[in-house]
């Protein structure tokens, strides 16, 4: 099949032509996000494939019918860049890799735990400078302390299961508890309960009208003073400057992002060079307790492997068979 394959980095070109060597789909890469500007350079294109910051709106899906556009193949988990609706209206299909590596987000994570409670990216640079003090590199152990777990499907069982070697005692809040996460003695609360007791609250929930700024100011208000904050799930699950306003109160004593609202100007590129022009990131990026990583959660051989399979796999059973494995259908979309 002719795929079309957008944002393409060359970690996505090498993972998924070697996945193609014994499917034969024509691949053709293009560096460039799909957007209104620039949809024209998919037409004539079956399929297209696109990841996490390109822009699938009404606009952009109806260019993409009229040009011959039957398939859109996410190689993500996410779809909140794609007017679903729009798309099923068009007749057009999208499936998406539903897992790929949930270790891989989840050892992530639990990294920037580990990072910003002991200091590492601070002490790196003091000794680098030739600054061997310890004022300032406080940290706790993780044993003991309640750990909140927003969303518990693949990815939120996977942080419990490494929470739960460190001893941490562990609250969540999902519509639909996880029975292995039952099994290790996680407690279910509500939200409101979560945000009290929890040292630390990481979040793995999925972008939704429910979820959409679910972090909040009053939400935060909630919440212990010193709380660490984690956010690997999708950047508008919190409200930023609602979190900047936490982390000049000292509510939020830590902040680790792996995603951001606005990281689809960002993210993904080399801007060393360039004058940035998000102030609220450049403002995050002024608080010695906070850790930005740029969406690289996912980024692990295992996780690239096997989202590069999954995503040739959707296409080829939609050219055999004409139907979608992974399809994002309309009880997904209005799912909890």
């Amino acid at each position: 099949m002719k795929v079309a394959v957008c944002s393409a980095q060359s970690y996505d070109r090498q993972f998924l032509l070697a996945a193609n060597r014994e499917i034969g789909h024509e691949l053709m890469f293009f560096d460039s996000h799909l957007c209104e500007e620039t949809r024209q350079m998919v037409a004539d294109f079956p399929a297209v494939c696109v990841f996490v910051n390109d822009t699938l709106n009404a606009a952009v899906l109806q260019t993409l019918a009229a040009q011959g556009t039957r398939l859109i193949a996410l190689r993500c988990a996410g779809f909140n860049n794609v007017d679903i609706q729009a798309a099923n209206n068009l007749g057009l299909r999208v499936v998406r890799v539903p897992a790929y590596s949930p270790h891989s987000v989840a050892e992530h994570s639990v990294g920037l735990m580990l990072a910003l409670n002991r200091h590492l990216h601070q002490a790196y640079n003091r000794v680098r400078n030739g600054n061997f003090a310890l004022q300032g590199l406080l940290g706790f152990e993780l044993r003991g302390k309640t750990a909140g777990i927003v969303g518990t499907g693949r990815i939120g069982a996977a942080v419990a299961r490494i929470l739960h070697g460190f001893g941490c005692r562990l609250v969540a809040h999902d519509s639909q508890e996880s029975p292995e996460c039952i099994s290790l003695g996680v407690e279910y609360v509500p939200l409101e309960q979560l945000y009290a007791d929890s040292d630390i609250i990481t979040l793995h929930c999925p972008l939704n009208w429910q979820t959409h700024h679910l972090i909040d100011r009053a939400a935060i208000t909630r919440m212990k003073r010193g709380v660490m904050l984690i956010n690997t799930s999708r950047g508008a699950v919190i409200d930023t400057l609602a979190v900047v306003e936490g982390l000049k109160s000292s509510k939020i004593g830590c902040l680790g992002l792996d995603v951001y609202e606005q990281e689809g100007d960002l993210f993904f590129k080399d801007l060393s060079d360039q004058v940035r022009q998000d102030d609220v990131f450049e403002r995050l990026l002024t608080f010695p307790n906070v850790l930005i990583t740029g969406h690289q959660g996912f980024f692990t051989a295992e996780a690239l492997s096997s989202i590069a399979q999954t995503t040739l796999q959707n296409i080829s059973v939609f050219e055999r068979d004409g139907v979608c494995q992974n399809e994002v259908t309309a009880e997904l979309l209005h799912a909890d």
